[in-house]
């Protein structure tokens, strides 16, 4: 025993003094021009020894035994920094990046930094830089994140036009959509043929298409996570755009020099100035716009605390002369604290305000009636990151919701009295806590653990019902104010493994279970601002999912060219569909016009990136299917779900001809969307009836466009100052693609059924001008 005692007492005295030896290097990368924290900067040692990257802060923070390393600093966009340190002890060490002045003869890096693809265990996971964004010609010439995430393999488009989006086999409502940590429930202007993000203020773009991290939850296939820029902290700035159909203005400037900035930013179309052009006079009382304003301020109160404030405010309107209006938009703010406890500890408290509503006026002469929806959160998140050793990351946090949903109210006045009708409004607390260890158990094995337990807590007051398998109410239990209905939890755990082959391959395997709460109903392909969003009841379960994702990485050719290919296999729980005839806009029991069944989704994804070069881009293919499998529809055999795409195809490509021009074209090609089309027809008292058998069952035809894109540089003489056209061609030879297609009788021959196809865009052509000073 004595014996033993002393060994112990070796060993444990040999374990302190190697962790005594063991140093922290930590600090924070910023911009020299701007003072913007960097995300996602590499620092690497030179020789190998250790390498990181920057949080969603700027703050990194690497463990090293004593002694002199030579680190680099770089970020896409940014010069390389290097830096000789001797570390006789834990060491801050703040950096800051001068911008990348590119010659055309110099590497120009426009994608992830190297080797973090390698190595890294995240699957399915996309970022794209704003340089590559803004380069991709658009619908008329607005600059859009949602279209442009829409040409990567595994997203795709939900239509012509459309900024709503489908991930994996996932159908709208399943991407969890943030802007600074806010959830943003609708993010499309004008019907969806514009999203709700200004390019010129984002500062990263991160998709997750795969195994979302466990800081992340409430979702089934996706997270869009977009962060706004902080504002420029050394100097005033001036940037903005005028297009065809919109212009915005971006101001932004240090509040106090190297301690605090602020952002503001607004964006206005003005379609409806021109519409008196093409019509009478009564038009001036037609209105169809949106905007959107951004505004950030952000302070520096100590070395390790820093405040944050952000809002966004966006509104459409759409006002048809007297007889009807609607307005809809998003409200979001988000205050947030960074404090570093120590080298290796960095925390992020938020508290997080979310609304999304909208209003609906029909006037007649009799009777005037005002419709009014509304989503509302309120939310607390707190996350902490522990750079626990050189193997070691670890994350962890709790996160919570409290939502209101007020899913109608129908009120009316005038001459013809009608009942008002107002659905009971739902109450609902969604609470997680996750955790989330990165180990790199070896030189070539990584491994992420993570669980996430959430619980979903549903309260009244309010009627819920029990509904049976047709859909009739067996019974309704009432509860008051405050009162449990109902506490789902789950277990949601993530695994992730990369195991690297050589340096410059790798292969990566993961698995991750989602849980999905909240609930979008919709009858259209489209995102609508009318779809309503509903929460899980005690007859309507979550919504789950089993993902099963496997991947092979390669860098080609010195890192010039990135080759992925990824396959994917999903199994969905209670999946929701609607009943034959269903009325979910005007129904209080809305359980009773939904079905709910199993979904399978699987397929697999191919990407060829170049991105190094004068000519950059990607091409693009996705093969797959989704399907759904639910007792009522379809004889509860398996059917396509509306989202089921076979083939997807997108080719980026981007060429710097001289250093005033830059060219640009996409092309992209899809297997047309399946919809449910009329079998058969017969007649009842010389009226035509269509008759539907399958649902899903047909298709659209495929759809393919070209866009071109051009930028010229216009001539400056001031520092700091910069000036560009930006022109393009969407939709470059004319295809008529379908965007709706109906059914009729032909006026000669009522015998004879005629579809008719409704076209969109063809051959739209834009220019706009952008500026900054």
């Amino acid at each position: 025993m004595k014996k033993t005692g002393i060994l112990f007492i070796a060993i444990l005295f040999a374990l302190v003094s190697f962790a005594q030896e063991k140093v922290t290097l930590s600090g924070t990368v910023k911009s020299a021009a701007s003072g913007e924290t960097l995300i996602n900067a590499s620092v690497e040692v030179q020789g190998g020894a250790a390498g990181t990257t920057s949080n969603e802060y700027g703050f990194y923070s690497l463990t090293l035994s004593k002694g002199s390393y030579t680190v680099s600093y770089s970020a896409v966009g940014y010069e390389t920094v290097t830096e000789t340190i001797q570390l006789n002890g834990n060491k801050v060490q703040n950096v800051l990046l001068p911008d990348q002045v590119v010659n055309l003869d110099d590497v120009q890096v426009t994608a992830n930094t190297k080797g973090r693809t390698i190595r890294g265990t995240q699957m399915g996971v996309e970022r794209l830089t704003m340089k590559e964004i803004n380069t991709i010609p658009m619908l008329l010439g607005e600059r859009d994140i949602l279209k442009a995430i829409q040409l990567l393999p595994g997203i795709k488009s939900a239509g012509d036009g459309n900024s709503g989006f489908y991930v994996r086999g996932g159908s709208t409502d399943q991407n969890l959509i943030l802007l600074d940590e806010a959830n943003v429930y609708n993010a499309s202007h004008l019907m969806g043929f514009f999203s709700t993000f200004n390019s010129d203020i984002v500062k990263d773009v991160t998709v997750y298409k795969g195994g979302m991290p466990a800081q992340y939850g409430g979702r089934l296939s996706s997270v869009l996570d977009v962060k706004m820029n902080e504002g420029n902290n050394q100097r005033y700035a001036v940037s903005g755009g005028v297009g065809l159909i919109s212009a915005k203005l971006n101001v932004e400037g240090p509040i106090q020099e190297d301690r605090s900035s602020f952002l503001v930013s607004g964006r206005r179309t003005y379609a409806d100035l021109f519409l008196p052009v093409f019509g009478d006079s009564t038009n001036k009382n037609t209105r169809l716009f949106f905007y959107d304003i951004n505004a950030k301020m952000n302070y520096t109160l100590g070395e390790k605390d820093r405040l944050y404030l952000s809002g966004y405010l966006g509104r459409d309107v759409l006002k048809l002369e007297k007889q009807f209006g609607m307005d809809w938009g998003n409200k979001t703010g988000t205050l947030r604290w960074n404090h570093i406890f120590n080298d290796r500890l960095f925390s992020n408290t938020s508290f997080i305000y979310s609304d999304f509503n909208y209003n609906i006026a029909i006037n007649n002469a009799n009777n005037d009636l005002n419709i009014f929806s509304q989503i509302r959160d309120l939310n607390l998140k707190e996350e902490i990151q522990w750079y626990a050793g050189s193997r070691h990351s670890l994350r962890f946090g709790f996160n919570s919701i409290y939502h209101t949903i007020t899913p109608g109210e129908i009120t009316s006045s005038g001459k013809t009295s009608y009942n008002d009708l107002y659905l009971q409004d739902r109450y609902s607390w969604e609470t997680a806590v996750f955790a989330t260890d990165t180990w790199s158990a070896a030189s070539w094995l990584n491994l992420t653990f993570g669980m996430r337990l959430s619980s979903f807590a549903i309260f009244g007051p309010g009627d819920f019902y029990e509904v049976d398998g047709n859909g009739t109410i067996t019974d309704t239990l009432s509860y008051r104010k405050g009162a449990l209905v109902k506490n789902y939890w789950n277990m949601e755990p993530r695994i992730a493994a990369s195991f690297i082959l050589n340096s410059s391959t790798s292969l990566k395997a993961s698995y991750a279970r989602n849980a999905q709460n909240l609930h979008l109903i919709s009858n259209s392909a489209a995102n609508f601002p009318t779809d309503k969003w509903v929460a899980s009841t005690n007859s309507i379960k979550p919504e789950l999912v089993d993902i099963y994702s496997m991947g092979w990485y390669k860098n080609l050719s010195g890192n010039r060219y990135e080759l992925t290919a990824e396959a994917y296999y999903k199994a969905f729980q209670n999946q929701i569909d609607y009943r034959t005839g269903a009325d979910v806009y005007t129904n209080d029991a809305i359980e009773t016009q939904l079905l709910s069944g199993i979904g399978r989704a699987y397929g697999l994804e191919l990407l060829l990136k170049k991105k190094q070069g004068r000519l950059t881009g990607w091409l693009g293919y996705t093969l797959s299917k989704t399907e759904r499998k639910i007792a009522g529809i379809n004889d509860g055999e398996w059917y396509n779900a509306r989202q089921d795409r076979t083939h997807d195809v997108a080719i980026v490509t981007n060429y710097q001809l001289n250093k005033k021009w830059n060219l640009s074209a996409n092309w992209v090609y899809y297997t047309g969307d399946a919809v449910t089309f009329p079998s058969g027809k017969y007649v009842i008292d010389k009226q035509v009836v269509f008759y539907y058998t399958k649902r899903n069952a047909y298709r659209m035809p495929a759809y393919h466009r070209l866009d071109l894109g051009a930028t010229r540089q216009l001539r400056t003489r001031k520092k700091n100052t910069s000036s560009e056209l930006a022109f393009s061609l969407f939709n470059a030879y004319g295809r008529e693609n379908a965007y709706l297609i109906s059914f009729q009788q032909n006026d000669k021959d009522t015998d004879i059924t005629e579809a008719v196809q409704t076209s969109l865009f063809r051959f739209v052509p834009s220019i706009s001008w952008h500026f900054k000073f």
